[in-house]
């Protein structure tokens, strides 16, 4: 059985796809022929549909802000046969959707995850993609980093971490970028977001600030508790298939675009939900009692 979540969306998918109902769902500034999707949203659609589709903030066992799975790129090659790029990518968790959107190249994007922090993670990214010229600058605004010299669009993933690494994380840098994210977001993109959102950003994005390129899954929030190892950010960036082919979203400018391109277009809409269905959210729940 569906969980309500992910029947709104499928809701909302047939509805972007049926034009009669795009002008009721996303105002007349987004209509599409019949069968298409949107070729971009505005910032209140976009808004309103996030909010429209998110259930109230749930609960999980952490803060989940970087992937541990150090092998999710090795099912893209296998997806990229069977998926047809223009269609609608539905993701749960942090920053490893880039990857396979910047691999499937969807028309439009659905992310949900049980916590509104996850939302918050999602704002964050979409500031940074929209501010960000290219993945050098990327990385250097999401780590609060001086950029480096030497840096092209040919350098990979490889090369852009290992410059990164000789380069001291900085703290007027980092007041400055969010300071520049909170004001793209709120006065820019005009996203009417509440204090809760705002101090939500806030934390996420200082875990970058801290622990930089290194962080991980257990490095934050009831995570950082020591003693469990996962792969970095940075690990997870200079990846592979386990063939030797990169997909990450950072190894190539092109992969970096696709990413970029959706949230400039405001095609890539953060929901709070439970994708699983309530049974899975007790089982979490009771499992994290037993371990307290």
């Amino acid at each position: 059985m569906l969980s309500t979540t992910r029947r709104r969306i499928a809701l909302a998918t047939t509805a972007v796809i049926a034009a009669g109902v795009i002008a009721v769902s996303f105002g007349p500034d987004a209509r599409a022929g019949a069968g298409a999707l949107p070729e971009s949203l505005t910032p209140t659609a976009f808004w309103a549909l996030s909010a429209e589709l998110s259930e109230p903030n749930g609960y999980f066992r952490s803060d989940n802000l970087v992937s541990n799975e150090i092998q999710f790129q090795h099912v893209i090659p296998d997806l990229t046969k069977g998926a047809r790029p223009g269609r609608v990518y539905v993701g749960v968790g942090p920053e490893q959707n880039f990857s396979y959107i910047a691999a499937l190249k969807p028309a439009m994007v659905f992310i949900v995850d049980v916590r509104r922090g996850n939302l918050q993670l999602h704002l964050m990214y979409k500031a940074l993609f929209e501010l960000s010229a290219d993945r050098a600058e990327f990385v250097s605004r999401l780590f609060s980093k001086k950029r480096p010299s030497g840096l092209t669009a040919q350098s990979s993933a490889q090369d852009i971490f290992a410059a990164y690494e000789r380069v001291d994380t900085a703290e007027d840098l980092y007041k400055a970028n969010l300071a520049a994210i909170t004001e793209h977001l709120v006065k820019d993109r005009g996203l009417p977001l509440n204090e809760e959102d705002l101090k939500g950003i806030e934390y996420v994005y200082y875990q970058f600030f801290w622990y930089g390129p290194s962080i991980q899954y257990w490095s934050s929030g009831a995570n950082g508790r020591g003693g469990r190892s996962a792969p970095s950010f940075a690990d997870l960036m200079m990846a592979d298939d386990g063939e030797g082919h990169p997909w990450s979203f950072l190894s190539t400018e092109e992969r970096f675009n696709v990413v970029k391109d959706l949230e400039s277009k405001n095609l890539l809409v953060p929901v709070v939900g439970n994708f699983a269905g309530p049974k899975a959210v007790r089982e979490v729940s009771r499992g994290a009692r037993g371990r307290r």
